[in-house]
């Protein structure tokens, strides 16, 4: 499902070029759930970027899903994450101004993907998945923060992709609101979605198919 050959981002900072991963090499299977684990400024968001294609690799290959990501055009790049990878941020990036239920049936709506008399309750259901249905039209700002990342993963299936990101999805929860967003993370890849999660969280660790160290933006041999 996702494959890097030698994939390298280097970023030209004002001190000169910053190199934030190096080399890498990487096959992570469908419906694998994988951790990403490493201390702040390893490499970690840089490499869940590359792989939902919010960024590009400076050198190397990224293929993700079929597709040579390192290759797309912005456009194409563009259609191809919002069908294919579902993104959840750390800070949720839900916007202020909708509802919740509106937040969900965003990617819906940028694809078509769905008719429009359909959409909210795609997202409707969505929400029931994350036991949110009740949340449905109130806006982000009345919702906790455990509340507003489970939002976030319902919006980042609303596409029904084989892939999802999550970027440290348990660091501003509590432990008992992090327990119930781990197991959603661990039934959507029981159901066959592959799920990549950048984390200090040791029981992501734990419940991982496998994890993935990363030192200065490199995978040490002995963990290749």
């Amino acid at each position: 499902m996702i494959h890097l050959r030698g994939a390298s981002k280097i970023y030209n900072t004002a001190v000169g070029p910053f190199p934030a991963l190096c080399e890498i090499d990487l096959d992570i299977a469908a419906g694998d759930l994988v951790a990403i684990s490493g201390k702040s400024g390893s490499g970690k968001s840089t490499l869940l970027n590359l792989i939902s294609g919010i960024d590009r690799a400076t050198s190397g290959e990224v293929t993700v899903a079929g597709t040579a990501v390192h290759l797309a055009s912005e456009r194409a790049l563009a259609r191809w994450r919002g069908a294919t990878v579902g993104v959840v941020f750390q800070f949720f990036q839900l916007l202020p101004t909708l509802t919740v239920v509106e937040n969900v049936m965003l990617p819906m709506d940028f694809l078509r993907t769905r008719p429009v008399k359909a959409r909210r309750q795609r997202a409707v259901d969505l929400l029931a998945r994350v036991g949110l249905t009740d949340q449905a039209d109130k806006l982000p700002a009345a919702l906790s923060g455990g509340q507003q990342q489970r939002v976030a993963i319902a919006r980042s299936l609303a596409n029904d992709p084989p892939i999802v990101t999550a970027d440290e999805p348990t660091g501003n929860l509590d432990s008992e609101t992090a327990g119930a967003v781990l197991e959603l993370f661990r039934a959507l890849a029981a159901g066959g979605t592959t799920v990549v999660i950048a984390t200090h969280d040791r029981d992501i660790s734990r419940l991982a198919t496998h994890t993935i160290a990363l030192h200065d933006g490199r995978i040490p041999e002995a963990a290749a």
